[in-house]
Order: C-alpha cells, then structure tokens, then sequence
C-alpha cells in the first residue's frame, strides 16, 4: 500500500489555541448562497471569537462572533449566504491572536464516499494520463481528502487528513492506487463545473473493502433491525477494511455533520454482496435518511433536509458467478423499486455501471486462493485457461460512470428540466397468448445494442417461490417496445426479469439502451393479470399485465 501523506491534527481539547477545524484550509470552497457556510473551530472556553470575511483589498465582506463553549474548547458561526466566487480571506480573532485563511471560494460542496470503487485515483483510470494532464485546466475545482480511520465512537473533527484543500494537480489526483484523489469524485466535479461554471470543492471520506454497516449510525442501524454489533465478513470472504458497525461513521462522516453541503456521492455495495445482501434494501434508505437528517442538523439547517443523494449501481465482478448477490444487490439499491427517485428514496439519482465491464483491470482481481477486492494480482499469477473466470471488481471506465452520475445531479440536485439521466424503464407488458409472445412497452425510445438470449426471463412456475426461470429471447425491438418469445412457458407469467447477472453484458453492449446512449437498468417485476392480486396465479389470457415491483416475488428470488 502506497505511503499516505498524513496530517496529524490538533486533539479538540485544545485549550487556548485558536484556529479553525481540520477541515478548513487554503483554497477550500464553502457553500454559496441560498444556504450559510457553517464556520467552526477551537478557542479559549468563554472567550470571544470573531470571524471576518474579506475580498480583494482587505476590505471586510461580514463579521461575525461567536463564543467558545466548554469543555469542547470549540465556537461556531454560520457566515450570511454568499454568492459563488472569490477569492476572499477568513480569519478567525481570538484577543491580540488571529488565524487567516486565503484563496476562499464560494461555490458547490459535494460529499463523495464509499468503498475502493470510489477510492480509486485519478492514476488507476483509463487514459490516465489524458486526464491527469487536464487537471492544470480546472483550477476552481478544489479538493480535499479525508484519511481512512476509525472509532468506536462519535468524533467531532478528522484525526487525521490525507490532502488537506488543494487546487488540483496530476500530483494530488494521482498519488497513488486507492490513495487520493477519488477518480470518480473529481470526474463528476469536474462536469459538474463544465455544466455551472462555478467554483465545486469536492470532499473525499472513502475505504476500500468495507460494507454499509460501518458507515451507518448506531440509529440506521436500529432502524433496519441489525444489531449495533453486528458480526463481520466470514474469512471466507474477507475484505480490506473494517466491518464492524458504525466505526467509519463515527470517524469519517460524523466530523464532517458542521459541514453545509450541496450533494453526496456514493459509491458501495460491493462488499454488500458477500453481507447482509437482502438487508441492503433496508440500510441504504436508512443511511440516506439518517444521513440527511445529521448533516441539516449539524449545519445548523443550513444543509437542506432532502439533500440531494447520487449513487453508482453496481458495476461487474466475475464473467462467471456462483450466485446473484451482485444482481440482488443491484436491485435492493433501489430500495426493490428498479429506479430512482421513487418514493422510498426520494431526491435520489443512480449510475448505471453493468454495462462498463473491465475483464483486463488488474486492480482487486480475484484469483483461485487470493485476496478479494483491494489486492491486486497479477496476470502472471493465473494461467490462460482461468483468465475465462476472471472479472475485476474495479472496472477502470470511470468517464462513464462520473457521466452518468453528473447527469442525475443535473436533473434531481440543480433541477434541469428536459434532462434525461437515466434508462429506458418498461412500462407494461401485453401477453399474446396464442403466439406464446410478451410485447414490454418501455418509457423511452429504445436502441438494441445485442440480442441477447438470456437478457430476459420469466419466472413460469407455479409458485414464485422456487421459481423456475426460463430465458426470454428477444424477437423484435420496435420503438419503444420489445418483443420477447416466452418458450416452453405456455401462458403463466409470474416474473419477468431483466440483466439478473453479475456480468450481464460486455462493454457497452447490454441489450437495451435509450437514443442518449444510457443503458436500461436491470429489474426484477412480479407480473399479474390487471385486476388480479398477487397470489392468484391465473393465465392472463391475452390482457395486459401489472408489471409491478418485484415486492412479493422477490421473497424467493
């Protein structure tokens, strides 16, 4: 593992030392207007602390103070909303003692967190280099990142920081393999400034290899139904980092609640996939909510409560796998609804990521014996024959991913109407009984990439629970509707599935995509004669199917 450049910081009882908390610095971005800045940091308990904010010149914008509460030894303000740009200087005046800090820019705040897939650098990226050399070019997207650390209980600022606020450079975006700067957090800020022209500062709080669990409160927990110690991954499936419940929150996200944001990036699920799978439909709502809450809370309301929330789906791990955990997982990031935003996870936006598959990664491959995702193998270590069972769990296509990501932050966090963000979405489904055919009608016009045989199935068992799922072959792709032949299945239609698989495509060449190039998600749905309820399997005789979400079906996936 690559040497971290670590900050050490001051403890917070830190007495008569004035200054500002770790993550405030040189170059950072603080949220512009409608919202306040939230401003924080350490002083003499009882004593007065005041905050000026000054432009060019040194003439002074706004003054506020605050006073420093005991025994934390800290003080808080909220600075008036302001509009985007800069520079400005903040200073923060204890008595005859003053903290300045320069090159402040008023802008967009976006949280990126997760596991490896969002700690993947800038360096470990296709046309690495490409993209390296263009960070001299986006001065006003600054960045800044948190170092991996945990805690077993709640802190009220970072130990320790890996790049405190920079502007960015082939250096800080490229330090290293799952070091800093997060590919896809400075790919998505970057679009993000292409598309406002507006300073972005980007905050990076991720560690390769860990589940939901450890970046959930002790209450999203609890609201799930886990115990607050809850067991960790089997050795058997072992992951890099830490497993146990609530430590990551406790020391890389509660620090940062005093922050006003504008977004969050997520980017787990992948060790979901080996832990608590089917509770994830469960704990990824309660994350978003609890988090939601914590952050409008710890900023003084300045964080709007339904802060906007993207995250990536699930990307491919092995061509051939033993399970579906990665497609049930897939599935239970929508909350067991197949797109977002719905009504169980509002404000919410996703990247599709299964049709970006990256078989020659050598990041995180698994091979028979070896370490799972954050240990990198060799091609050498593996002979030709096993090179067919190898997948990366960290494609290298972090473009698309950011793409795509920056498209729902367009449409659900900036409100750009018009903006399509996301797939193709079926609609209903018509069964033709007597040409044993099922005609889905989808939400947008459709482009066939690849007639996959096995893209579909349906479920033609008597019961949902084993099902007996038969491949669909794709017959015609018409406008907005595909045609799918139902074989062997005579005319009872329980499910009606699409892209179950932890590989289910090559590189952009899943079957169904919309005319913008975004592929159609995959999804799981119960479907039921119109006007029947589900545990009446009757033949649906020629009429429309209900193509609900796949909610009692699901059970015996």
């Amino acid at each position: 593992m690559a040497a971290w450049v670590l900050l050490a910081l001051a403890p917070v009882a830190a007495g008569a030392m004035l200054g500002f908390a770790s993550y405030y610095g040189d170059h950072m971005v603080l949220q512009k207007e409608p919202a306040g800045a939230v401003v924080w940091g350490y002083g003499e308990p009882g004593a007065a602390v005041t905050v000026a904010l000054s432009g060019d010149g040194g003439l002074i914008v706004m003054k506020k103070t605050a006073r420093v509460k005991g025994p934390s030894a800290t003080w808080t303000t909220v600075l008036d909303p302001m509009h985007q740009g800069g520079p400005y200087a903040l200073t923060a005046g204890q008595g005859s003692e003053n903290v300045t800090l320069r090159d402040i820019y008023f802008g967009d705040v976006w949280l990126c967190s997760g596991q490896s897939n969002m700690a993947m650098t800038v360096l470990q990226i296709a046309n690495a280099s490409r993209e390296l050399a263009a960070a001299a070019r986006y001065p006003y997207v600054r960045v800044f990142a948190a170092a991996p650390a945990r805690s077993d209980v709640e802190l009220e600022d970072l130990e320790r920081i890996d790049l405190p606020w920079s502007i960015p450079t082939a250096e800080n975006l490229g330090h290293g393999n799952f070091t800093y700067f997060s590919a896809v957090c400075w790919l998505l800020g970057r679009y993000l400034y292409e598309a406002l022209r507006y300073p972005v500062g980007l905050v990076e709080a991720a560690w390769g290899g860990t589940p939901i669990e450890a970046w959930s409160s002790r209450r999203a927990l609890r609201a799930c139904g886990l115990p607050e110690d809850a067991g960790s991954i089997s050795p058997r499936r072992h992951l890099s980092g830490p497993q146990t419940p609530s430590v990551l929150w406790n020391a890389m996200i509660h620090p940062l609640l005093n922050m006003t944001l504008r977004g969050v990036a997520w980017y787990q699920g992948e060790a979901n996939a080996f832990l608590h799978t089917d509770r994830y439909n469960c704990t990824f709502p309660a994350l978003i909510a609890d988090w939601r809450q914590a952050f409008h809370a710890g900023s003084a309301g300045q964080t709007e409560p339904l802060l906007p929330f993207g995250f990536v789906q699930l990307s491919t791990y092995r061509r051939q796998s033993p399970d579906d955990s990665f497609a049930r997982l897939r599935w239970h990031q929508t909350a067991d609804l197949g797109i977002v935003p719905n009504a169980r996870m509002p404000g919410t936006f996703m990247a599709v990521a299964m049709d970006l598959c990256d078989e020659s990664s050598p990041y995180g491959r698994r091979v028979p014996g070896g370490g799972g995702e954050g240990a990198a193998a060799k091609l050498s270590d593996t002979n030709l024959a096993s090179l067919l069972f190898l997948g990366s769990i960290h494609p290298r296509d972090k473009q698309n991913v950011a793409h795509r990501l920056h498209l729902g932050a367009r449409a659900v966090a900036y409100g750009e109407k018009d903006l399509v963000f996301q797939g193709p979405y079926p609609t209903r489904a018509i069964l033709e009984v007597t040409r044993g055919l099922l005609n889905v009608t989808y939400s947008q016009e459709l482009v066939c990439h690849r007639r996959d045989t096995r893209a579909f199935e349906v479920c033609c068992s008597g019961q949902p629970s084993p099902c007996g799922w038969l491949p669909a072959p794709v017959v015609a792709v018409e406008s907005r509707t595909v045609t799918l032949a139902l074989v062997g299945c005579e005319t009872l239609v329980l499910g009606l599935r699409y892209a179950w698989a932890e590989w289910p495509c090559e590189y952009e060449s899943c079957t169904l995509y919309n005319t913008w190039g975004l592929p159609a998600p995959p999804f799981l749905l119960d479907s039921l004669p119109a006007g029947e309820t589900p545990g009446r399997s009757e033949t649906a005789g020629g009429r429309e199917l209900l193509l609900l979400p796949g909610s009692w079906f699901s059970r015996g996936i």
